[in-house]
């Protein structure tokens, strides 16, 4: 008699894989940022010459009052200057992906270290220098960070993690996908489970009608 064979992976990836998917499909849609950006002629020696400036600035002074004051004065774009660079809302509330029209500072948004000047990009518009004070959901990128705060002295600069209320949402979020993967897999399991006895059920009952048992 023929009898169907259940070939069963050995590896949990066919069950975990398409939820962990979800979660950072999740994460991806709700990662938002806050940067500014000073707009430059397209002259990477002026680009890097400020750059530099801008760190050297930065070792005594808080860096966003640094980069805030070198775009008011050097930005080309008149738009984002008179509020520092600043790629947003007047209250720097952090814009998801998507946010900026120009694609080279949406990318670097979420590329950049926090709190370090990146650049000169080049983009249609010129070269930029892109500083990066807020970032959600980039754990591998930000090591936990997600915030460039002003230190106790007023004029160093630190890097911290998300307030406590926003850290406890997410770890609502990350323990509810862990529960839904728990059921779910528990669920696929016993599936597997009675298959797999229907199979048995059906392989003994062929071989008790084989000839000569």
């Amino acid at each position: 008699a023929n009898h169907r064979t259940t070939k069963i992976s050995s590896s949990p990836a066919f069950v975990f894989a398409p939820f962990e998917k979800i979660q950072k499909d999740f994460l991806a849609l709700t990662r938002k940022a806050t940067a500014r950006h000073i707009l430059l002629p397209k002259s990477s020696e002026a680009a890097l010459a400020l750059k530099q400036k801008i760190r050297y600035a930065a070792e005594e002074r808080f860096i966003v009052d640094v980069f805030e004051d070198a775009a008011r004065r050097y930005s080309l774009d008149t738009t984002t200057a008179e509020q520092g660079g600043l790629l947003g809302p007047p209250n720097a509330e952090p814009t998801p992906q998507g946010y900026c029209s120009c694609p080279e500072l949406d990318e670097a948004r979420f590329s950049a270290p926090l709190a370090q000047v990146a650049g000169p990009i080049e983009s249609n518009y010129g070269y930029h220098l892109v500083l990066v004070t807020e970032r959600t959901n980039c754990p591998k990128l930000d090591n936990g960070n997600t915030r460039v705060l002003r230190g106790e002295n007023g004029s160093s600069t630190i890097l911290a993690g998300p307030p406590e209320d926003e850290s406890s949402t997410k770890n609502w979020i990350v323990f509810a996908s862990g529960q839904i993967l728990f059921w779910v897999t528990t669920f696929i399991a016993g599936g597997i489970v009675a298959e797999l006895a229907a199979d048995t059920a059906t392989f003994l009952q062929n071989n008790n009608q084989l000839p000569g048992m």
